[in-house]
């Protein structure tokens, strides 16, 4: 318990030395004010954006987009490799494609989605799915493998049906590694969605950010950055908790 403290106070003192270095670059002049704005600064600005009405409606933007791409590119994706880890032909075939898919960046095929969606909803939900199903789908075939075959065996000699070896075997093994899938694939889903705002788009957080950064509004970026930052965090962090009170399927 004490080290597990530690551990966490530790954690929390690197943050605030951080800050507080990121404070005295700005305060001191080492670092060009008009270029990095003070922490104390870049945290005042973050707290007057989040009463604005337009920055809140541009993260509900967001937030439903992120969400939505994520809750479809999760099941089919880890349908997709459920059905390539089963079969060991199609699996032998289709895993050196899927390393090949995503080793390529998927930011050069945005001006393609924007092409055939346009600027909108459907264009960033689109970029986010497909930024994010590739992990899943590898994540998902790498799980469905850590099953153990005795298990397997087991539940098929005792004449378990597939919906009861799915949910009794499959889902208890793969859950730990699917959830670290999740923690995972949410950093590319949220990357997709800000870069399509970013790129070309009306509305959402990430739009705000690229304009302020064309603006030169260096408080506000800043403020915008933190705030991502803090959402992808609480997000990793949820994840986490969530494993842990998973944890004893490990065994």
């Amino acid at each position: 318990m004490q080290s597990g403290f530690a551990v966490k106070a530790t954690r929390v003192a690197i943050v605030v030395a951080l800050f507080a270095i990121w404070e005295i670059l700005s305060r001191t002049g080492i670092v060009n004010p008009r270029l990095l704005p003070s922490a104390s600064d870049t945290l005042a600005t973050l707290g007057d954006l989040l009463q604005r009405a337009s920055v809140r409606k541009d993260l509900v933007v967001t937030a439903s987009e992120v969400a939505t791409a994520f809750a479809l590119a999760v099941p089919v994706g880890a349908l997709i490799g459920f059905l390539i880890a089963e079969n060991r032909y199609f699996a032998d075939v289709a895993k050196p494609l899927l390393f090949f898919a995503f080793s390529i960046p998927k930011s050069i095929f945005l001006p393609m989605f924007i092409l055939v969606f346009g600027v909108g909803f459907s264009q960033k939900v689109g970029f986010g799915f497909f930024s994010t199903i590739f992990i899943v789908i590898m994540s998902t075939t790498t799980a469905v493998e850590s099953v153990k075959v005795e298990h397997l065996t087991v539940a098929r000699s005792y004449g378990a049906t597939p919906v009861q070896t799915a949910f009794r075997v499959y889902l208890p093994s793969m859950l730990p590694v699917l959830l670290e899938a999740l923690r995972i694939s949410m950093i590319f889903n949220l990357t997709g969605v800000i870069l399509a705002e970013m790129y070309a788009s009306r509305d959402g957080i990430g739009h705000q950010i690229a304009t302020w950064g064309e603006n030169f509004q260096m408080k506000q970026l800043l403020a915008g950055v933190v705030m991502i930052a803090a959402i992808a965090i609480a997000f990793n962090e949820l994840v986490r908790w969530v494993e842990t009170r998973c944890s004893h399927w490990r065994t």
